[in-house]
């Protein structure tokens, strides 16, 4: 068995329960592991700022788009107990951020929601498809229903 010491959550706020947070939470405390938290934007216009930028949260931001996301994942991760330390926001793709990350912080485990697909949506890319294929670590999906 893996020795799981080390999670990284995706956290993208289509899951509006926080499903995917609170397994993660769970498993983390059940494998006493430490959890970080990953929320890339892809949704905001970011100019002059390469991707794989990390973006501070303890700095406010005169865009009130980013500031909103911050504030939402500050939100979320507070509710959730995860730590200010163990925060990450990012500026990019998000498959190819939490990839990233997870390989360079030698994370254990990728924790990410999935939304149960069919049909023509199947053939579609999905985050979470691209983060099983390209990760270094195991990834543990959480299945997300359309209502969740």
């Amino acid at each position: 068995m893996h020795d799981y010491k080390k999670f990284l959550v995706a956290i993208d706020f289509s899951d509006s329960k926080n499903k995917v947070v609170k397994q993660a939470k769970h498993l983390a405390q059940i494998f006493n592991a430490e959890l970080h938290a990953i929320h890339v934007l892809d949704n905001i216009p970011m100019p002059d700022m390469p991707y794989g930028t990390l973006i501070s949260l303890e700095t406010p931001s005169d865009d009130i788009m980013l500031q909103t996301e911050k504030n939402k994942f500050i939100h979320t991760c507070e509710s959730m107990e995860i730590l200010p330390s163990t925060r990450w926001l990012i500026w990019g793709t998000p498959q190819d951020e939490i990839t990233r990350l997870a390989q360079q912080e030698r994370f254990d485990l990728i924790i990410i929601g999935s939304h149960g697909r069919h049909g023509l949506a199947m053939l579609m890319e999905s985050t979470a498809k691209n983060v099983i294929f390209h990760a270094e670590c195991d990834v543990l999906t959480v299945h997300l229903q359309d209502s969740e």
